[in-house]
């Protein structure tokens, strides 16, 4: 299995924090930029490119013969959603909204007196359906909002992601599958220290950019991290 975890645009939120390096104004479920729209369509022909034929496992390393990808999920975050649709249309396959891939703490609002953050609903089946009708859903709930819940504790986030990894294990592990997971710098923070067996309380930030792409092949006797937060695809005025 190659897994390929990729991060969502340029988000409202992202931009709101580049300016001010506040939450201030913070919306629960944002939309892409136009900077971030920018970055998914580049993203979209990247993912979607027919490479060059040939060359040798290095150049294979670095997908120079193309992704071809066969299974694609994302975060039911709009911006996740928004960042995953233009690669699902080019790439003719169809995507699928795994929720247990939405960004650490959930749908949330900060209160500005208490600085306490409280549960929101979530986007409703139906809206989900009017705005986004190529998604794959799942087959029942979400009838009120797909988060319902209080915000996500830190303790609850690593047992998520482990909850993650050991699906995607149990769907695709030992096979040719080529996976792009369109989700968040949080979460993938998390998932990587499941797959590395890291301590929960380590002291680290892995980096990852607007629509960065990080491979991981997993192999029966170990895991190959062939890059992490490759953005070469986009120009320079498209980094954020």
């Amino acid at each position: 299995m190659q897994l390929y975890f990729i991060r969502h645009g340029q988000s409202e939120n992202n931009l709101i924090w580049e300016q001010t390096g506040s939450d201030e104004g913070r919306d629960s479920d944002p939309d892409l930029t136009a900077v971030g729209q920018r970055q998914v369509g580049r993203l979209a022909a990247f993912l979607s490119a027919p490479g060059t034929a040939g060359g040798n496992s290095v150049a294979g390393h670095h997908n120079v013969s193309g992704f071809q990808l066969t299974h694609l999920y994302c975060s039911p975050m709009v911006r996740a959603i928004e960042t995953a649709l233009p690669a699902a249309r080019a790439l003719g396959l169809p995507l699928v909204v795994w929720e247990d891939f939405h960004e650490t703490g959930g749908i949330f609002y900060n209160d500005a007196e208490t600085r306490e953050q409280h549960g929101l609903p979530g986007r409703t089946r139906a809206e989900f359906s009017s705005r986004f009708p190529e998604l794959i859903l799942p087959e029942t709930g979400w009838e009120t909002g797909w988060w319902n819940r209080p915000f996500e504790s830190r303790e609850q986030r690593p047992p998520r992601a482990q909850r993650v990894l050991q699906t995607l294990l149990e769907r695709h592990g030992g096979t040719e599958d080529h996976i792009a997971v369109f989700s968040h710098a949080g979460f993938y923070n998390h998932l990587l220290r499941i797959v590395f067996d890291m301590p929960g309380d380590t002291v680290i930030w892995f980096e990852l950019q607007n629509t960065g792409i990080t491979r991981i092949d997993f192999h029966s006797d170990r895991q190959r991290v062939v890059y992490a937060n490759r953005i070469d695809f986009l120009p320079r005025h498209l980094l954020t």
